[in-house]
């Protein structure tokens, strides 16, 4: 989801990250990171939001691998529901996965105390206003349901530091970055109880120096034909900004989650 009108995630930039982080995933850690994202919780038989599904990977992961009876996948941009409906149909799940193209802005198009978990994987950096979403999640959940989600965060909530500044500038996808504490606050704000937030910098900082080598070494030529050599070589810069602020620890990508109360 975005706040915005820009296409961010056309045909060639789905194929990008699929090529760099696996078939119907459009972030770091394919299915064993939505694993541990969703440790602890149940979802057997159980009705699943998955705001920012992209190109539908972990939509169809949480019916096949975690036992989710429906699931309703949303996002803002014709080419990501597209190949999303693709993956749905080929892995025959359509009866089980809606996937919906929503505009931005709240409220969601989604019933109130309707859904058992609301999901999202590095998604929800594309809306700025946390505490909107946290209330409008809330809404959504149905008593005792859990709002289970990662995304990308900056470290504090001073402004980015010249190095993070550049790395938002040249990620060029409408970053909106909250701090842990932003996060911690709209939730509970928004009456979630039992919040937990993982800073998941460790893990990610050495994951994304390997991505980099792999953007340089002997894979170059098979990510140039996904969009361009050009393009690639931007890439390539994000990626050595990403890395720089992933070793100073103000880019921390974080689990979270919250449940709201009975």
């Amino acid at each position: 989801m975005s706040n915005s009108d820009e296409l961010h995630y056309d045909d060639g930039v789905i194929q990008f990250l699929e090529l760099m982080w696996g078939k119907g995933y459009l972030s770091p850690g394919g299915a064993e990171e939505v694993a541990r994202l969703l440790e602890g919780i149940d979802l057997s038989g159980k009705t699943v939001l998955d705001i920012g599904c992209g190109s539908g990977g972990i939509s169809i992961g949480l019916i096949r691998d975690f036992g989710a009876n429906q699931v309703i996948g949303l996002d803002v941009e014709e080419p990501v529901c597209r190949f999303a409906r693709r993956a749905a149909e080929d892995a025959g799940v359509t009866k089980q996965l809606d996937i919906r193209q929503i505009e931005p802005g709240f409220p969601i198009p989604v019933d109130s105390a309707s859904m058992d978990i609301v999901f999202s994987k590095d998604s929800i950096v594309h809306i700025e206003d946390k505490e909107a979403l946290a209330k409008d999640v809330y809404r959504i959940l149905k008593p005792g349901g859990w709002f289970v989600a990662s995304d990308w965060l900056i470290s504090h909530d001073d402004e980015p530091s010249p190095e993070m500044a550049a790395y938002i500038k040249s990620e060029d996808l409408g970053f909106g970055m909250a701090s842990p504490k932003r996060y911690q606050k709209a939730l509970e704000q928004a009456g979630f109880a039992y919040i937990e937030l993982r800073n998941r910098n460790a893990w990610y900082t050495p994951v994304a120096e390997k991505e980099l080598e792999r953007l340089r070494g002997p894979e170059r030529a098979a990510f140039d034909a996904t969009t361009g050599p050009e393009d690639i070589d931007r890439q390539i810069r994000t990626w050595a900004a990403m890395v720089e602020v992933l070793k100073t620890g103000e880019h921390c990508p974080h689990h979270f989650r919250g449940q709201k109360p009975l």
